[in-house]
């Protein structure tokens, strides 16, 4: 019979204070179980010699402590790690980590596939399972955390894998809760990012909860090339979305919105991209992350060529907008962006038409 336990790590610090009170625990001993579990990376509660036999015996008996473990792990040439992590239900989510000189960031995932659907993105096709707990947003945290070496440490956080954040929020901003609580993960809000393709009404109350930094997937100038590239940019149009960013307050050069723009070869890569796109963010506090398409099986898209990508990049920087070109890291084990999934690639992708001279922006 599957265990019908709760999980520990669907709780937030106060929820568990609130539930140790009730027990009749002093609800301090939240902090203590915490700096077991997500400073230290304990998950039995045998090993938590600070706390009462009689409470350490409750919390084994009451509560899962691991909500996914791993199955495997791929390995980069570049360093870059990806881990297939299984739920208790045997759903599969994936996460990278991505080592860098001075940083290690980790990708985590919030939904078992995606329902956005977009075009160029292999875990689009997989379609929508079901979102992810709290607790199985953290152990992809515990779990990678786990296969570092030890003179390593994650330093960000970036809600980036599979699936849409703002679709599953309420299980996000738990996760964001345990990630900058300083009993627990202690990470600084500017090391937390959390990435959307344009949920608008969740925006807003996204950055009321959690003063983490704001990624947007843009990825083109034009509704119609959106439209195809991004679906969910039928619902919530290019208008509706940079006004609604417009809006935001405590934006800043020291708070930007970072715009994620993979960049595809004869679709949204063209210097009229690159204006149009100046257009868009004048006046908002922005860097442009530019990243050329990871080519995966199925998908109809390819990069553009560098001297291309160069081209977009200097008509962006000439006009005033910071921006940076995202070298790829882990396509090699199809942990690059928009790969992830990409096993279960083979599904139709539709494809913006080509730009010709009567059609310059590429639409439909």
């Amino acid at each position: 019979m599957s265990d019908t336990r709760p999980q520990l790590k669907d709780l937030t610090l106060d929820a568990l204070r609130a539930h140790l009170a009730k027990c009749g625990d002093a609800p301090w001993r939240a902090d203590q179980i915490a700096a077991w579990v997500y400073t230290r990376g304990v998950e039995d509660p045998a090993a938590m010699t600070d706390l009462s036999a009689d409470l350490r015996a409750r919390l084994a008996a009451d509560w899962r402590w691991r909500a996914l473990e791993v199955e495997a792990v791929e390995r980069s040439a570049d360093g870059t790690r990806k881990a297939r992590l299984a739920a208790a239900d045997g759903e599969i989510v994936e996460a990278v980590l991505i080592p860098e000189a001075r940083r290690t960031t980790l990708c985590v995932s919030t939904q078992v596939g995606c329902p956005l659907a977009c075009s160029f993105c292999a875990t689009g096709a997989l379609g929508f399972r079901r979102n992810l707990s709290t607790a199985e947003i953290i152990d992809q945290v515990m779990r990678m955390r786990e296969l570092l070496p030890e003179d390593r440490q994650i330093t960000n956080v970036v809600f980036m894998g599979m699936g849409e954040p703002l679709l599953n929020l309420p299980h996000v901003l738990s996760a964001v809760e345990l990630l900058l609580h300083p009993k627990a993960f202690a990470f600084a809000p500017r090391r937390v990012t959390v990435s959307t393709a344009g949920v608008v009404p969740k925006i807003a109350p996204l950055l009321e909860a959690a003063p983490v930094n704001l990624a947007v997937s843009l990825h083109a100038t034009t509704d119609a090339v959106r439209d195809v590239l991004v679906p969910l940019n039928r619902r919530f149009p290019l208008e509706l979305l940079m006004e609604t960013l417009r809006g935001l307050p405590r934006l800043g050069p020291r708070r930007p919105i970072f715009f994620e723009y993979t960049l595809i070869r004869n679709v949204n890569d063209a210097p009229e991209d690159a204006r149009r796109l100046v257009r868009l963010l004048r006046g908002l506090p922005s860097k442009v992350n530019a990243i050329p398409m990871n080519p995966h099986p199925g998908s109809p898209y390819r990069p553009p060529e560098p001297a291309v990508a160069e081209r977009f990049l200097a008509e962006l920087a000439s006009r005033g907008v910071r921006v940076t070109l995202r070298r790829p890291r882990g396509s090699d084990i199809a942990a690059a962006c928009g790969q992830l999934a990409a096993r279960a690639s083979g599904s139709r992708f539709v494809k913006p038409p080509l730009r010709s001279a009567e059609n310059p922006a590429g639409g439909v």
